[in-house]
């Protein structure tokens, strides 16, 4: 085992800027907070670029001893979980989806630890068999504000956490500030079993229970505090084994 357990982060799609005879061009995006967050626990973060290729994404899993399924801010295309396109939804990467969708599958497979990070969590969900609210505020009117307009390293609300869960004993709290950027949520987690929900009952974070997959909706990697910081600690020590 290398000194430092590989963690493999999925990154965004973005382009650079145009300029005079100077097209655009696609280039692969990753906050630094992700990466920071893997270094300062233990762990050895690599960028996995996207292939069409099914067995560059086998190949890449196998590099790594545990995976980030990292969010953005695009919509998981509803028919990957049967649904029909609500009115409301957002803009689609399909190529990073697939990709994404890919690896994450490998992984599993593979029983590598994994992590989903907001649409992270959601797309591990729908590889689970579940689905999604495609809009939070027009499926749940009674929903609290998913999409803070304030810093996103400032909390926006709280999260109960699920006694006897994974979720619990690494963060060893019952209640959780989490910061909340999205506008979709998990409405059934298929295979997996929910672990902490918000007060209006959105679902915060899903877990597998015979392994460390966890999925939470909000962003650790951007918020103070050592119970935050566990999520990290926890996937790169469940690498170790």
């Amino acid at each position: 085992m290398r000194a430092r357990p590989v963690v493999g982060l999925t990154p965004d799609q973005g382009k650079t800027a145009e300029r005079p005879g100077r097209p655009s061009m696609p280039r692969y995006e990753l906050k630094e907070a992700y990466a920071e967050a893997v270094l300062a626990a233990g762990g050895l973060p690599i960028v996995l670029p996207y292939s069409d290729d099914d067995a560059a994404a086998r190949e890449a899993v196998a590099l790594c001893d545990a995976l980030v399924v990292t969010g953005g801010a695009f919509d998981i295309p509803p028919e990957a979980y049967g649904a029909a396109a609500h009115r409301l939804l957002g803009e689609m990467k399909p190529h990073r989806t697939q990709y994404e969708r890919r690896v994450l599958r490998y992984a599993l497979e593979s029983r590598k630890p994994v992590l989903g990070v907001c649409g992270g969590m959601q797309l591990m969900a729908v590889e689970l068999g579940g689905t999604l609210y495609q809009d939070i505020r027009d499926e749940i009117p009674s929903a609290l504000d998913h999409e803070q307009k304030t810093d996103p390293r400032i909390p926006g609300h709280a999260a109960r956490v699920e006694p006897g869960t994974h979720l619990g004993r690494i963060v060893g709290v019952e209640r959780l500030e989490v910061n909340s950027t999205h506008h979709q949520a998990v409405r059934d987690p298929g295979r997996a079993r929910v672990s902490a929900v918000a007060p209006d009952g959105v679902v915060e974070a899903i877990e597998l229970a015979d392994r460390f997959a966890i999925g939470v909706e909000w962003h650790p990697e951007l918020l103070p505090g050592a119970e935050h910081l566990a999520l990290y600690r926890a996937l790169v020590e469940a690498a170790r084994t």
